[in-house]
């Protein structure tokens, strides 16, 4: 069985996203992490990945693109067919949570950080 993997959509260099932190956790609490940005660089020793993880590779998709940004990648993130999406704060989109829970695709509005932090993850 394949290890659970988490897409951090819209990771950035820039320590001081809330993409880049989460990120930085996930692996501090020993999840396997793709993160997904438009930009190249790296989160400490994570590389930022610019192209578009294969199907059936991914478990959790945490959003952290608004929700107009979104819309360029509903049919690549439920075509993933994950577990669940998590909608950080900032992120909630009642269209994209519709389709996938129309999928049987869990949504959940919460924020990635206070997740891993409190063990809810």
């Amino acid at each position: 069985m394949q290890e659970p993997i988490t897409l951090v959509v819209g990771a950035t260099p820039n320590p001081e996203r809330y993409s880049y932190m989460a990120t930085v956790l996930l692996v501090e609490k020993g999840h396997s992490v793709y993160p997904f940005g438009i930009k190249k660089g790296e989160i400490e020793s994570t590389a930022i990945i610019n192209e578009w993880p294969s199907n059936g590779t991914i478990d959790t998709v945490s959003l952290y693109l608004g929700p107009a940004a979104q819309e360029a990648y509903y049919d690549a993130i439920l075509d993933l067919k994950p577990r669940r999406i998590i909608f950080n704060p900032g992120t909630e989109n009642a269209m994209l949570a519709t389709l996938a829970n129309e999928k049987g695709i869990q949504t959940i509005e919460a924020c990635t950080l206070v997740m891993l932090k409190t063990g809810q993850y």
